[in-house]
Protein backbone atom coordinates (compact mmCIF):
# COMPACT_ATOMS: atom_id res chain seq x y z
CA UNK A 1 0.00 0.00 0.00
CA UNK A 2 1.36 3.35 -1.03
CA UNK A 3 2.38 5.34 2.32
CA UNK A 4 0.36 8.94 2.72
CA UNK A 5 1.96 11.55 2.57
CA UNK A 6 2.10 14.18 5.31
CA UNK A 7 1.04 17.41 4.92
CA UNK A 8 1.57 20.17 7.42
CA UNK A 9 -1.27 22.95 7.41
CA UNK A 10 0.94 25.72 9.01
CA UNK A 11 -1.86 27.84 10.66
CA UNK A 12 -2.51 31.15 13.06
CA UNK A 13 0.20 33.54 13.50
CA UNK A 14 1.59 36.84 14.48
CA UNK A 15 -0.27 38.97 11.99
CA UNK A 16 -3.76 40.92 12.33
CA UNK A 17 -5.42 38.21 10.37
CA UNK A 18 -4.33 35.27 12.47
CA UNK A 19 -7.97 34.73 13.20
CA UNK A 20 -8.96 34.06 9.31
CA UNK A 21 -6.17 32.03 8.98
CA UNK A 22 -7.66 29.67 11.82
CA UNK A 23 -10.83 29.39 9.90
CA UNK A 24 -9.22 28.67 6.63
CA UNK A 25 -6.95 26.17 8.31
CA UNK A 26 -10.53 24.04 9.38
CA UNK A 27 -11.79 24.40 5.91
CA UNK A 28 -8.86 22.88 4.34
CA UNK A 29 -8.45 20.76 7.28
CA UNK A 30 -12.14 19.31 6.61
CA UNK A 31 -11.85 19.13 3.00
CA UNK A 32 -8.61 17.54 2.29
CA UNK A 33 -8.17 13.79 1.00
CA UNK A 34 -7.32 12.19 3.77
CA UNK A 35 -7.19 8.48 2.12
CA UNK A 36 -4.03 10.53 0.06
CA UNK A 37 -2.80 12.35 2.93
CA UNK A 38 -1.95 12.55 6.40
CA UNK A 39 -2.53 15.93 7.82
CA UNK A 40 -0.50 17.56 11.06
CA UNK A 41 -1.52 20.44 12.31
CA UNK A 42 0.99 23.48 13.48
CA UNK A 43 -0.59 26.66 15.05
CA UNK A 44 1.40 29.72 15.78
CA UNK A 45 0.22 32.14 18.56
CA UNK A 46 0.07 35.71 18.58
CA UNK A 47 3.60 35.55 20.31
CA UNK A 48 5.11 33.47 17.16
CA UNK A 49 5.39 30.26 19.24
CA UNK A 50 4.67 27.01 16.90
CA UNK A 51 2.59 23.86 18.91
CA UNK A 52 1.95 20.33 17.28
CA UNK A 53 -2.00 20.57 17.72
CA UNK A 54 -2.47 16.70 17.71
CA UNK A 55 -6.69 17.21 18.54
CA UNK A 56 -8.05 17.99 15.36
CA UNK A 57 -11.29 19.13 17.66
CA UNK A 58 -9.55 22.47 18.36
CA UNK A 59 -10.61 23.52 14.56
CA UNK A 60 -14.02 21.92 14.75
CA UNK A 61 -14.91 24.43 17.28
CA UNK A 62 -14.22 27.14 14.66
CA UNK A 63 -17.15 29.26 13.41
CA UNK A 64 -16.54 32.81 13.56
CA UNK A 65 -13.28 34.58 13.44
CA UNK A 66 -12.42 34.29 17.15
CA UNK A 67 -9.34 33.74 19.07
CA UNK A 68 -8.57 29.84 19.29
CA UNK A 69 -6.04 28.94 22.59
CA UNK A 70 -3.24 26.26 20.97
CA UNK A 71 -2.02 23.04 22.65
CA UNK A 72 -0.04 23.27 25.93
CA UNK A 73 2.70 23.88 26.19
CA UNK A 74 4.39 20.52 25.91
CA UNK A 75 3.48 20.25 22.36
CA UNK A 76 5.89 23.78 21.76
CA UNK A 77 7.72 23.13 18.47
CA UNK A 78 10.87 24.07 16.92
CA UNK A 79 11.87 23.64 12.84
CA UNK A 80 15.51 22.54 12.62
CA UNK A 81 17.09 23.17 9.11
CA UNK A 82 19.15 20.83 7.19
CA UNK A 83 17.96 17.77 9.23
CA UNK A 84 15.56 15.30 8.00
CA UNK A 85 15.87 13.38 10.23
CA UNK A 86 15.13 15.57 13.13
CA UNK A 87 13.19 17.74 11.23
CA UNK A 88 10.61 19.09 14.22
CA UNK A 89 11.87 18.73 17.75
CA UNK A 90 10.00 19.46 20.91
CA UNK A 91 11.34 22.09 22.92
CA UNK A 92 10.24 19.93 26.23
CA UNK A 93 12.89 17.34 24.96
CA UNK A 94 10.57 14.44 25.87
CA UNK A 95 9.28 13.19 22.10
CA UNK A 96 10.27 13.23 18.65
CA UNK A 97 7.73 14.42 15.45
CA UNK A 98 7.82 12.39 12.43
CA UNK A 99 8.62 14.64 9.28
CA UNK A 100 6.57 15.89 6.95
CA UNK A 101 6.66 15.92 3.18
CA UNK A 102 4.85 18.94 2.71
CA UNK A 103 3.73 22.20 4.48
CA UNK A 104 0.44 24.10 3.17
CA UNK A 105 1.18 27.34 4.89
CA UNK A 106 -2.58 29.44 5.50
CA UNK A 107 -0.65 32.36 7.36
CA UNK A 108 -2.47 35.48 5.67
CA UNK A 109 -0.65 38.79 6.13
CA UNK A 110 2.82 39.67 7.71
CA UNK A 111 5.11 36.80 9.10
CA UNK A 112 3.32 33.97 6.90
CA UNK A 113 2.20 35.88 3.48
CA UNK A 114 5.59 38.05 3.59
CA UNK A 115 8.53 35.99 2.58
CA UNK A 116 9.66 35.25 6.01
CA UNK A 117 8.12 30.84 6.57
CA UNK A 118 8.74 30.59 2.84
CA UNK A 119 12.45 31.51 3.62
CA UNK A 120 12.58 29.23 6.68
CA UNK A 121 10.91 26.51 5.12
CA UNK A 122 13.81 26.82 2.02
CA UNK A 123 16.10 26.57 4.44
CA UNK A 124 14.81 23.55 6.29
CA UNK A 125 14.75 22.08 2.57
CA UNK A 126 10.85 20.59 3.36
CA UNK A 127 8.38 21.61 0.13
CA UNK A 128 5.75 24.05 0.92
CA UNK A 129 2.61 25.40 -1.10
CA UNK A 130 2.21 28.60 -2.51
CA UNK A 131 4.90 31.65 -3.73
CA UNK A 132 8.57 31.40 -3.07
CA UNK A 133 10.75 33.63 -0.83
CA UNK A 134 10.47 36.82 -3.78
CA UNK A 135 6.87 36.19 -5.23
CA UNK A 136 5.65 36.55 -1.21
CA UNK A 137 7.80 39.52 -0.10
CA UNK A 138 7.10 41.42 -3.54
CA UNK A 139 3.12 40.32 -3.43
CA UNK A 140 3.08 41.96 0.52
CA UNK A 141 4.79 45.01 -0.35
CA UNK A 142 2.21 47.16 -1.75
CA UNK A 143 4.87 49.92 -3.04
CA UNK A 144 7.04 47.17 -4.42
CA UNK A 145 4.37 45.13 -6.18
CA UNK A 146 3.05 48.34 -7.64
CA UNK A 147 6.52 49.69 -9.03
CA UNK A 148 6.57 45.91 -10.46
CA UNK A 149 3.22 46.12 -12.25
CA UNK A 150 3.87 49.70 -13.73
CA UNK A 151 6.92 48.64 -14.81
CA UNK A 152 5.80 45.46 -16.54
CA UNK A 153 2.98 47.87 -18.46
CA UNK A 154 0.12 46.41 -15.95
CA UNK A 155 -2.52 49.57 -15.73
CA UNK A 156 -2.76 50.42 -11.82
CA UNK A 157 -4.31 53.23 -10.04
CA UNK A 158 -2.05 56.08 -9.00
CA UNK A 159 -0.18 56.38 -5.93
CA UNK A 160 2.10 58.33 -3.54
CA UNK A 161 4.43 56.34 -0.83
CA UNK A 162 4.98 57.82 2.59
CA UNK A 163 7.18 56.56 5.46
CA UNK A 164 7.31 57.30 9.34
CA UNK A 165 10.28 59.28 8.95
CA UNK A 166 8.26 62.14 7.30
CA UNK A 167 4.76 61.48 8.68
CA UNK A 168 4.34 64.92 10.03
CA UNK A 169 5.84 66.60 6.89
CA UNK A 170 2.92 64.58 4.41
CA UNK A 171 1.61 67.45 2.84
CA UNK A 172 -2.12 67.41 2.58
CA UNK A 173 -2.62 69.62 -0.43
CA UNK A 174 -0.38 68.33 -2.32
CA UNK A 175 -1.39 64.91 -2.00
CA UNK A 176 -5.38 65.73 -3.12
CA UNK A 177 -3.21 67.60 -6.21
CA UNK A 178 -1.78 64.55 -7.16
CA UNK A 179 -4.65 62.15 -6.18
CA UNK A 180 -7.62 63.97 -5.70
CA UNK A 181 -10.45 63.36 -2.84
CA UNK A 182 -11.77 60.57 -1.97
CA UNK A 183 -8.67 58.82 -1.48
CA UNK A 184 -7.37 55.68 0.53
CA UNK A 185 -4.74 55.70 2.88
CA UNK A 186 -2.84 51.96 3.34
CA UNK A 187 -0.24 50.22 5.01
CA UNK A 188 2.09 49.07 2.74
CA UNK A 189 2.23 45.71 4.26
CA UNK A 190 -0.86 44.23 5.50
CA UNK A 191 -3.45 42.14 4.55
CA UNK A 192 -7.64 41.68 4.79
CA UNK A 193 -8.38 45.48 4.59
CA UNK A 194 -6.44 45.70 8.11
CA UNK A 195 -5.47 49.47 8.88
CA UNK A 196 -7.04 50.68 5.32
CA UNK A 197 -9.23 53.97 5.52
CA UNK A 198 -10.90 55.80 2.95
CA UNK A 199 -10.85 59.68 3.07
CA UNK A 200 -13.11 62.30 1.97
CA UNK A 201 -11.34 65.51 3.83
CA UNK A 202 -8.16 66.57 5.63
CA UNK A 203 -9.58 65.55 9.41
CA UNK A 204 -10.09 61.97 7.54
CA UNK A 205 -7.07 61.71 5.68
CA UNK A 206 -4.79 62.70 9.02
CA UNK A 207 -6.66 60.03 11.07
CA UNK A 208 -6.16 57.41 7.95
CA UNK A 209 -2.49 58.26 8.09
CA UNK A 210 -2.25 58.10 11.59
CA UNK A 211 -3.89 54.59 11.56
CA UNK A 212 -1.64 53.56 8.79
CA UNK A 213 1.00 53.68 10.88
CA UNK A 214 0.22 52.12 13.56
CA UNK A 215 0.66 48.55 11.25
CA UNK A 216 3.35 49.53 9.11
CA UNK A 217 6.29 51.82 8.92
CA UNK A 218 5.49 52.64 4.97
CA UNK A 219 2.11 53.70 4.13
CA UNK A 220 0.45 54.41 0.31
CA UNK A 221 -1.74 57.10 -0.79
CA UNK A 222 -3.65 56.10 -3.61
CA UNK A 223 -6.28 57.30 -5.86
CA UNK A 224 -9.98 56.39 -5.62
CA UNK A 225 -11.54 54.40 -8.21
CA UNK A 226 -14.95 54.46 -9.44
CA UNK A 227 -15.86 50.81 -10.88
CA UNK A 228 -16.90 47.10 -10.01
CA UNK A 229 -14.31 45.24 -8.12
CA UNK A 230 -13.72 42.18 -9.89
CA UNK A 231 -11.18 39.51 -8.15
CA UNK A 232 -9.87 36.34 -10.34
CA UNK A 233 -7.82 33.06 -8.88
CA UNK A 234 -4.41 32.17 -10.32
CA UNK A 235 -3.16 28.63 -10.33
CA UNK A 236 0.37 26.71 -11.80
CA UNK A 237 3.93 27.24 -11.48
CA UNK A 238 6.01 27.93 -14.70
CA UNK A 239 2.29 27.65 -16.86
CA UNK A 240 -0.39 29.36 -15.08
CA UNK A 241 -4.04 29.29 -15.32
CA UNK A 242 -7.07 31.93 -14.46
CA UNK A 243 -10.56 31.15 -13.03
CA UNK A 244 -13.43 32.79 -14.46
CA UNK A 245 -13.51 36.36 -13.02
CA UNK A 246 -15.91 37.08 -9.77
CA UNK A 247 -17.21 40.13 -8.82
CA UNK A 248 -17.33 41.84 -4.87
CA UNK A 249 -20.48 43.40 -4.68
CA UNK A 250 -20.42 45.32 -1.14
CA UNK A 251 -22.83 47.30 1.13
CA UNK A 252 -20.09 49.26 3.13
CA UNK A 253 -18.19 52.68 2.01
CA UNK A 254 -15.88 49.55 0.43
CA UNK A 255 -14.65 46.35 1.01
CA UNK A 256 -13.44 46.72 4.47
CA UNK A 257 -12.32 43.84 7.44
CA UNK A 258 -15.88 44.51 9.08
CA UNK A 259 -17.64 44.07 5.19
CA UNK A 260 -15.68 40.46 4.88
CA UNK A 261 -15.40 39.19 7.92
CA UNK A 262 -17.85 40.57 10.54
CA UNK A 263 -21.00 41.63 9.09
CA UNK A 264 -22.55 38.74 6.89
CA UNK A 265 -24.42 40.69 5.27
CA UNK A 266 -21.48 43.46 4.41
CA UNK A 267 -21.13 41.54 0.75
CA UNK A 268 -22.11 39.80 -2.00
CA UNK A 269 -20.03 37.53 -4.40
CA UNK A 270 -21.11 37.45 -7.81
CA UNK A 271 -19.65 34.17 -9.25
CA UNK A 272 -18.54 34.03 -12.05
CA UNK A 273 -19.14 37.48 -12.78
CA UNK A 274 -21.94 39.35 -15.39
CA UNK A 275 -19.01 40.51 -18.28
CA UNK A 276 -18.61 40.60 -21.31
CA UNK A 277 -16.86 38.10 -23.28
CA UNK A 278 -14.14 39.94 -23.91
CA UNK A 279 -13.86 41.63 -20.88
CA UNK A 280 -13.62 38.61 -18.67
CA UNK A 281 -10.54 37.39 -20.84
CA UNK A 282 -8.82 40.62 -20.85
CA UNK A 283 -8.99 40.21 -16.73
CA UNK A 284 -7.83 36.58 -17.14
CA UNK A 285 -4.94 37.52 -19.04
CA UNK A 286 -4.25 40.38 -16.56
CA UNK A 287 -4.40 38.23 -13.81
CA UNK A 288 -1.83 35.53 -15.25
CA UNK A 289 0.99 38.23 -16.46
CA UNK A 290 0.60 39.74 -12.99
CA UNK A 291 0.92 36.51 -11.69
CA UNK A 292 4.26 36.57 -13.07
CA UNK A 293 5.51 39.63 -13.58
CA UNK A 294 5.45 39.26 -9.73
CA UNK A 295 7.47 36.13 -9.57
CA UNK A 296 4.39 34.01 -7.97
CA UNK A 297 4.19 30.51 -8.02
CA UNK A 298 1.02 27.90 -7.01
CA UNK A 299 -1.73 29.98 -6.15
CA UNK A 300 -2.77 33.74 -5.61
CA UNK A 301 -5.86 35.81 -6.35
CA UNK A 302 -5.34 39.15 -8.33
CA UNK A 303 -7.98 42.20 -7.61
CA UNK A 304 -9.05 44.21 -10.11
CA UNK A 305 -11.06 47.67 -10.69
CA UNK A 306 -13.10 47.62 -13.66
CA UNK A 307 -13.57 51.23 -14.51
CA UNK A 308 -16.76 52.59 -17.05
CA UNK A 309 -17.08 49.03 -17.93
CA UNK A 310 -14.18 48.58 -20.32
CA UNK A 311 -10.84 49.47 -18.04
CA UNK A 312 -9.22 46.88 -16.31
CA UNK A 313 -7.00 48.12 -13.34
CA UNK A 314 -4.93 45.61 -10.63
CA UNK A 315 -5.53 46.29 -7.84
CA UNK A 316 -3.16 44.11 -6.20
CA UNK A 317 -2.32 40.55 -5.33
CA UNK A 318 -2.65 38.31 -2.58
CA UNK A 319 -0.34 35.16 -2.29
CA UNK A 320 -2.19 33.40 0.50
CA UNK A 321 -5.88 34.16 -0.34
CA UNK A 322 -8.42 33.14 2.07
CA UNK A 323 -9.16 29.63 2.29
CA UNK A 324 -12.26 29.50 3.54
CA UNK A 325 -15.19 27.40 1.97
CA UNK A 326 -16.99 30.78 1.15
CA UNK A 327 -14.15 32.60 0.56
CA UNK A 328 -13.49 33.81 -3.50
CA UNK A 329 -10.31 32.13 -4.20
CA UNK A 330 -11.77 28.66 -4.08
CA UNK A 331 -15.42 29.40 -5.00
CA UNK A 332 -14.19 30.83 -8.28
CA UNK A 333 -12.18 27.74 -9.32
CA UNK A 334 -15.51 25.60 -8.12
CA UNK A 335 -16.96 27.81 -10.95
CA UNK A 336 -14.34 27.01 -13.17
CA UNK A 337 -14.63 22.87 -12.67
CA UNK A 338 -12.17 22.59 -10.04
CA UNK A 339 -13.47 21.46 -6.38
CA UNK A 340 -12.41 22.35 -3.19
CA UNK A 341 -10.53 18.65 -2.54
CA UNK A 342 -9.31 19.00 -6.13
CA UNK A 343 -8.24 22.17 -5.34
CA UNK A 344 -5.81 21.66 -2.53
CA UNK A 345 -4.51 18.23 -4.02
CA UNK A 346 -3.44 20.29 -6.75
CA UNK A 347 -1.89 23.26 -4.55
CA UNK A 348 0.42 20.15 -2.92
CA UNK A 349 1.43 18.24 -6.32
CA UNK A 350 2.45 22.03 -7.63
CA UNK A 351 4.90 22.28 -4.11
CA UNK A 352 6.00 19.11 -5.07
CA UNK A 353 6.86 19.82 -8.28
CA UNK A 354 8.75 22.98 -7.96
CA UNK A 355 10.64 21.48 -5.15
CA UNK A 356 11.76 18.64 -7.25
CA UNK A 357 12.36 20.80 -10.31
CA UNK A 358 14.81 23.39 -7.56
CA UNK A 359 16.33 20.33 -6.46
CA UNK A 360 17.84 19.95 -9.64
CA UNK A 361 19.43 23.16 -9.88
CA UNK A 362 23.23 23.23 -8.71
CA UNK A 363 24.31 25.44 -5.64
CA UNK A 364 27.92 25.16 -5.63
CA UNK A 365 30.86 25.75 -8.08
CA UNK A 366 32.21 22.42 -8.93
CA UNK A 367 34.67 23.89 -12.31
Amino acid sequence: MKRKLRVAILFGGKSAEHEISIISAKNIFDAIDKKKYEVVLIGIDKKGRWYLNDDARLLQQVKTPTPIKFNRESNALALVPGNKTKQWIYLSGHRKQKPVDVVFPVLHGTFGEDGTVQGLLKLADIPFVGAGVLGSAVGMDKDAMKRLLRDAGISIAKFLVFDGAGQEQIDFAAVTRELGLPLFVKPANLGSSVGISKAKSEAEFRNAVKDAFRYDRKILVEEAIQGREIECSVLGNERPIASLPGEIVTRHEFYSYEAKYLDENGARLEIPAKLPPRVAEEIQQAAIKTFKALCCEGMARVDFFLRDEREVIVNEINTIPGFTKISMYPKLWEASGISYTELIDRLIQLALERFQREKKLKTTFSG
